[in-house]
């Protein structure tokens, strides 16, 4: 019986069609940039503004809140993405965590000499150390491509965007528009994977992962609307478009992984 066994799972494992995920890992060469390549010396780091010396410091101290909670994100980042190069089993997807890992390291070193150049390091977000938490915790492979980069991936490029359209001509600018770039590379090459993942997995292993989705649902809400000192003015004016646009992202979420076999419960936010 146990023969049977392990001639089944080899078949099963010969069966698998990793070539979307291949795809993935030469797109990610391809699109491959370096630290240099960024304007640096050439355009300013951050917008810059008229105004009082008060205003200033205000305007500056928002950007470097928002630069400091994007460096965070890819210093975690990186251990996630390192933890999936080591567990993943198969070749293909193996090869493209190499390019993930790179990805990761590069973005951190970009958002360091950026919060350099804006004038130094603002308040962690409590909640995105929690989500990390999460997705290094979890249990499983299928967990992990789930979290961090059907979801979590996804989730975060409209940031990017919405970062680039308020910096207009600033190397801030340039690297979210080449992030946005970078992880929507991650996020398609997770979908891909974890549908091979999860193409003959049992039903506890799906099971598991709704649990993690409604789990990290709200916890990520809670990050998202999340403000530190030097943003809650602007949060407060902002707070109901904020809103607004989460729950747009989180149901679109909900959707992706739908879209994988799983059932999903629609999104309750926390307020």
């Amino acid at each position: 019986m146990e023969l049977e066994e392990r001639a089944d799972a080899a078949a099963e494992e010969s069966q698998r069609d990793l070539s979307g995920v291949f795809r993935y890992y030469e797109l990610a060469k391809r699109a491959e940039w370096q630290i240099k390549d960024l304007p640096w010396g050439e355009l300013p780091p951050i917008p810059e503004y008229k105004g009082s010396p008060q205003k200033l410091a205000r305007r500056r101290d928002l950007w470097r809140s928002v630069i400091t909670q994007q460096l965070q994100a890819d210093e975690l980042a990186v251990e996630m993405a390192t933890q999936l190069f080591a567990i993943a089993p198969d070749r293909e997807a193996k090869l493209y965590y190499t390019t993930m890992v790179q990805d990761e390291s590069r973005h951190t070193e970009a958002w360091l000499q950026l919060i350099e150049e804006a004038g130094g390091m603002a308040e962690r977000d409590p909640y995105l150390d929690q989500l990390a938490q999460q997705v290094l915790h979890a249990d499983t492979l299928e967990e992990k491509v789930f979290l961090m980069q059907v979801f979590y991936e996804r989730l975060i490029i409209p940031r990017f965007r919405m970062i680039a359209r308020s910096s207009r001509g600033t190397i801030l600018e340039d690297l979210c528009n080449r992030l946005t770039i970078d992880d929507g590379i991650h996020h398609g090459a997770g979908m891909a994977y974890e549908r091979v993942l999860l193409a003959h997995a049992p039903k506890k292993v799906k099971h598991t992962l709704i649990e993690a989705a409604n789990r990290m649902l709200p916890e990520f809400a809670a990050h998202a609307l999340w403000r530190p000192k030097a943003r809650e003015m602007i949060g407060q004016l902002m707070e109901a478009r904020d809103r607004e646009r989460l729950e747009t992202e989180l149901n679109h979420g909900v959707r992706l992984a739908k879209s994988l076999g799983l059932d999903v419960a629609d999104v309750q936010l926390p307020f």
